[in-house]
């Protein structure tokens, strides 16, 4: 695709549409270089003319809240599409029935259901993801994971054609999600059960404190950084790195949380050759200590 191309694409539809665009400012935490394209649609019609022009020319990214991603320095050669607020809607479809845009933040969505007086998303409020992220990742805490409350994603094709998929047509894993084709999420429908909402208050309030109580905040951030290898032992990813790797080791100003040994951290300005060298030397530590891979939840984008 040439530049002029995308320039008049931007001048005709008065688009968000950026060129070298500062990646730092994307993500929690805060490192990359710059992205070729950043594109923030504000409806599917931007979206899908985008898509259509730009489909077979390059990579595609979709980015979310930016909660659980490391991206690399330097150039990303292709585009970052990040959706608009005019994906983030909310509404309930009946009396334990919601449909949220892929954009809408999990926290929202938990809040939207307790003030319906619905259950069951309780624990979302405590993941600083997008619905969007939670269904790529099959975002879960505290023993409920997103594919016990999906009823159907509602996507579209690098094409730009639109599809509907039930869940029991999807393949979900442990914080993973298998599909045959590379999609973007619009929105999805989720069931819960009808409850009090004092009750369902009581609970998320209860989770967040167990959260606030066992991890950091307010800090630059992946959150959970490795999968707990459920396959391998009952011990949490936390444990094996706690157990393996000497405390308040650091790679220039990327750190280990002392808070939460899975969390790293961003103290000020770290690059991605510091955090993926913190990442690989935990990862070898691990297996020599305890024989166990530990593999990573968060995205490395290249």
């Amino acid at each position: 695709m040439k530049l002029n191309d995308l320039l008049e694409f931007k001048k005709n539809y008065n688009l968000d549409l950026y060129f070298d665009y500062d990646i730092k400012k994307l993500n929690w935490f805060n490192i990359g270089g710059k992205s070729k394209i950043f594109f923030k649609p504000k409806n599917l019609k931007e979206l899908k003319e985008f898509l259509k022009l730009y489909s077979n020319r390059g990579k595609i990214f979709i980015l979310g809240l930016g909660s659980n991603v490391l991206f690399k320095d330097g150039i990303y050669d292709g585009a970052i599409i990040k959706l608009g607020n005019n994906f983030s809607s909310l509404s309930k479809l009946n009396n334990n029935t919601i449909i949220a845009g892929s954009s809408c933040s999990q926290k929202k969505l938990s809040n939207f259901a307790m003030e319906n007086k619905i259950s069951g998303f309780e624990f979302m409020y405590c993941i600083p993801g997008s619905v969007g992220g939670g269904i790529k990742m099959n975002s879960g805490c505290f023993g409920t994971e997103f594919k016990d409350k999906l009823i159907s994603i509602q996507c579209i094709d690098t094409f730009g054609n639109l599809k509907v998929i039930p869940s029991n047509q999807l393949k979900f894993n442990y914080r993973k999600i298998e599909l045959k084709e590379e999609l973007i999420f619009l929105s999805a429908t989720f069931k819960g059960d009808i409850s009090e909402k004092k009750k369902i208050k009581k609970y998320m309030e209860n989770l967040a404190k167990k959260k606030n109580q066992s991890q950091p905040s307010m800090i630059k951030t992946g959150g959970s950084t490795f999968k707990n290898p459920i396959d391998q032992t009952t011990k949490k990813a936390w444990e094996l790195i706690k157990y393996s790797v000497p405390e308040k080791i650091n790679f220039g100003d990327a750190h280990i949380s002392e808070k939460h040994f899975n969390f790293f951290v961003n103290k000020k300005n770290a690059t991605f050759e510091e955090m993926n060298s913190l990442i690989n030397y935990v990862k070898k530590n691990v297996k020599k200590k305890t024989g166990i891979n530990i593999n990573l939840e968060i995205k490395i984008v290249d």
